[in-house]
């Protein structure tokens, strides 16, 4: 489809700018159009299937996964013409004269039934591979899970309310923790990098507070890196707390690692800590003054308070970079509904600033923040002095 508009007379109108917007809007389009199909084929394990086998035929694919074998054609198509799949094309028998019309679209069916699919090279990795720094699957679930609220979203922004992550729900959940935990598994790694984080999870029977600990993944990385430490995790979606409780059973640490359905500001009730960490989800509070004034009293007068939370520019410029244009989707989408779907309410969104940050600090009783780490993946590390 050609985005450049023509008269009737032939000449071609519209300045360049328009030409290249619109080429702008179709591209995205296209993109819009593989995140779904995306979410479609991880959704119903046709990836999975996939990857294990060097070609497989639509009948296959849907016979082994319980699906419809017409729709499992139609994505399969999609996937090759968008380049995540690679084809083997299989040549058609020639029509015959007699019938001939009836036994060219025979002809073509058959053909098109025979076509084997695989992944082209690199897909199985960002897919599902949950492990590697390049699983970027949970991305195509958090739209999808976006979509599936956009009436909400619209109502939120008409009337100021708010979207919460329990609204969005599971596949948000889910794949908010599944994206950070390939990330989260490398804090072991970072603290032993930086010498008095690490002293101070060393120390015996260090303990440390993980505000908005989600899935768990983060206090699980850290306790099985330093096998005194106990951890305990505080985050206010139900959901989540039972999940990160299930993952630390599994990860074999559950007897120093504990979660508690609790709001982050009552943390000071569950002290003394020797660490308080914030991992990613300050910004999503509707009360960061509050917690970090929390953090204060909680944690011991000879430990830190760390926050890892995104790595914005330092200040609002146009025509960003696009980790920038990043955060400001997921701020327009996922965290800033969800800290307006509480009241009162900072609305900090995504994209966080230090200065914001600092003024954060100083407004619960600090004296500023310092950067440990500026950056890690799409984050910054700070500690609150």
């Amino acid at each position: 489809m050609s985005t450049t508009t023509i008269t009737e007379t032939g000449t071609e109108t519209g300045t360049d700018a328009t030409a290249e917007f619109a080429d702008r809007l179709m591209g995205a389009t296209l993109g819009w159009f593989d995140i779904m199909a995306i979410h479609l084929g991880s959704q119903l394990g046709w990836y999975a299937e996939l990857s294990r086998s060097d070609g497989v035929a639509a009948s296959e694919l849907a016979a082994r996964t319980g699906c419809d074998p017409r729709y499992a054609r139609e994505w399969l198509e999609q996937q090759a013409a968008s380049g995540v799949l690679l084809v083997d094309e299989v040549t058609a028998p020639a029509p015959s004269s007699t019938g001939e019309g009836a036994s060219r679209e025979h002809s073509g069916a058959a053909r098109a039934d025979a076509r084997r699919f695989r992944l082209a090279p690199g897909v199985a990795e960002v897919l599902l591979d949950r492990g590697s720094l390049s699983y970027l699957e949970p991305l195509a679930r958090m739209a999808a899970a976006v979509s599936g609220q956009l009436d909400a979203l619209l109502e939120a922004y008409r009337t100021g309310g708010g979207v919460s992550w329990e609204q969005l729900g599971r596949h948000a959940r889910e794949a908010q923790a599944d994206m950070n935990r390939p990330w989260f598994d490398q804090l072991p790694s970072v603290v032993a990098g930086n010498g008095r984080l690490d002293d101070v999870l060393r120390r015996p029977q260090a303990r440390i507070a993980d505000l908005g600990s989600g899935g768990g993944w983060s206090s699980i990385a850290l306790a099985k890196a330093y096998p005194q430490l106990r951890v305990v995790g505080f985050d206010i979606d139900e959901a989540s707390v039972e999940t990160a409780r299930l993952n630390a059973v599994e990860a074999g640490v559950a007897d120093r690692v504990e979660f508690l359905l609790s709001d982050a500001a009552l943390v000071a009730a569950q002290g003394p800590f020797d660490a308080v960490f914030a991992f990613e989800c300050l910004h999503d509070m509707p009360h960061p003054v509050a917690v970090l004034a929390a953090a204060r009293e909680a944690v011991r007068e000879d430990g830190v308070v760390v926050i890892m939370d995104e790595a914005t520019e330092e200040r609002f410029t146009p025509d960003s970079s696009e980790l920038e244009r990043l955060l400001y989707g997921f701020s327009l989408f996922v965290c800033l509904p969800d800290g307006m779907s509480h009241r009162p309410s900072a609305a900090t969104g995504t994209v966080m600033r230090p200065d914001t940050l600092r003024g954060y600090a100083r407004a619960a009783g600090w004296s500023d923040v310092r950067v440990l780490i500026p950056e890690f993946g799409l984050w910054r590390f700070y500690e609150i002095v």
